[in-house]
């Protein structure tokens, strides 16, 4: 049997499982400021996914990439969801929002 979709698929779920609260986290400490991580994060990622023969691992690698891309977007949503108080604020950062 051949079961590289369905691991395709968990994989994809799980990394952007695993995203999400890496973001809300990001966000309460340090704020949007390290935003550029996840945009090398996700520019090796793709880049290394290119470059691997390897069908699953490229496919992996490029989910993991894209949602590190995808995470930029959601750090600085995950500001305005703070500021408009759908999630809590960090008491230490009051003065940046």
């Amino acid at each position: 049997m051949y079961f590289s979709g369905i691991i395709i698929a968990i994989s994809c779920f799980l990394i952007i499982g695993i995203f999400h609260p890496i973001v809300i986290k990001t966000e309460y400490y340090t704020g949007t400021k390290f935003w550029w991580i996840f945009l090398i994060v996700g520019i090796v990622c793709l880049l290394l996914a290119l470059l691997i023969a390897d069908s699953l691992c490229s496919a992996i690698l490029g989910i993991f990439g894209a949602s590190s891309l995808w995470s930029i977007k959601e750090l600085f949503e995950q500001r305005d969801r703070v500021k408009k108080g759908w999630f809590p604020m960090n008491p230490k950062r009051k003065k940046e929002y």
